[in-house]
């Protein structure tokens, strides 16, 4: 068992969940409480980060451990599948169909398109 690369993990991961209550909190004092932006942006930013860093690191000199802290760590508390998937829940017991749909297009559609900008931007970057 490599501690390092746990520390990695569990140091990236503190610093993902607070990244993300930070999102939110910073969402709603702009954008206000009417939709879920938190989840939204958190993840659409985790998403570029996640595609950009995967292209980028292909060529550089990264340490597994830097790899793994930011990729499994930061990125994996940052982004939230399970919050999505309970808020839409939510939205859905509420019978807000407009905002549930939304909420699911925007996640999916948003964060795939990123994870292909980040990964493009990076392979461009790296090399």
């Amino acid at each position: 068992m490599n501690w390092t690369v746990i520390g990695a993990i569990g140091a990236g991961g503190a610093l993902g969940a607070i990244a993300r209550f930070k999102i939110r909190d910073l969402s709603e004092w702009l954008l206000g409480e009417q939709f879920l932006y938190g989840t939204l942006i958190a993840n659409v930013v985790g998403c570029f980060l996640a595609g950009f860093l995967i292209s980028y690191w292909q060529n550089a000199q990264v340490s597994m451990t830097l790899k793994e802290g930011v990729m499994i760590g930061f990125l994996g508390a940052l982004t939230t599948f399970s919050t999505f998937s309970l808020e839409t829940l939510y939205l859905l017991q509420q019978q807000v169909w407009l905002k549930a749909g939304m909420n699911i297009l925007g996640n999916l559609v948003l964060c795939m398109l990123f994870v292909f900008v980040g990964a493009w931007l990076g392979g461009r970057m790296s090399g």
